[in-house]
């Protein structure tokens, strides 16, 4: 079994990275599931039986994150404590920084529209998911679903302009900003 499961993961890891090559270099519009295949030498058969189609390998892209994301979470903040609440945020952009050819390739493009929601849902359910004990305890009477709405929302409108910005000033300078803005809002004008 464990040589079957080494076997799938290499197949998958194959066509993801043969995916993400081509997205870079020819745009995902562009890329055709024949591409695919021909890159990661695997077949059509093989393909579909991992993913059913070119949007779910696109997704599938990003379900590492999510996994990561959880587990840090969990990690940092153990069950009942509370989180930071930027953390969702950092890791996203830290992911956006080390995959920017193919961010950029997909930025403005309704593949690039899916992937910003699929984002918004992972902050949004990592937030929704941690902050109930946090926001419980501190008397809050907001709906944790709200909160967890409002920092998702931010962190991908935040995403959105450093695309539009070609990443300036890095992943720690965003997650600095982020992390400044979440924790004590927006300086005002007499600041």
């Amino acid at each position: 079994m464990a040589t079957h499961d080494r076997q799938v993961r290499r197949t998958r890891r194959a066509i993801l990275d043969a995916f993400l090559s081509l997205v870079e270099a020819k745009g995902y519009e562009k890329t055709t599931v024949q591409h695919i295949l021909d890159r990661a030498d695997v077949g059509r058969s093989t393909f579909y039986a991992h993913y059913r189609d070119k949007e779910a390998l696109l997704l599938a892209a990003f379900d590492d994150m999510q996994k990561e994301l959880r587990s840090d979470i969990d990690t940092r903040a153990p069950a009942g404590q509370p989180i930071d609440i930027a953390l969702p945020a950092v890791l996203v952009f830290g992911h956006a920084y080390r995959y920017q050819g193919v961010v950029r390739a997909l930025h403005r493009t309704p593949a690039g529209k899916t992937v910003m929601q699929y984002l918004h849902e992972i902050i949004s359910g990592v937030l929704a998911d941690n902050l109930g004990p946090q926001e419980g305890a501190n008397g809050s009477e907001l709906p944790v679903e709200v909160v967890a709405e409002f920092y998702a929302a931010a962190a991908i409108g935040l995403l959105s302009w450093w695309i539009n910005h070609d990443f300036r000033h890095g992943p720690t300078w965003l997650a600095t900003t982020y992390r400044r803005i979440a924790a004590h809002g927006a300086p005002t004008a007499a600041e």
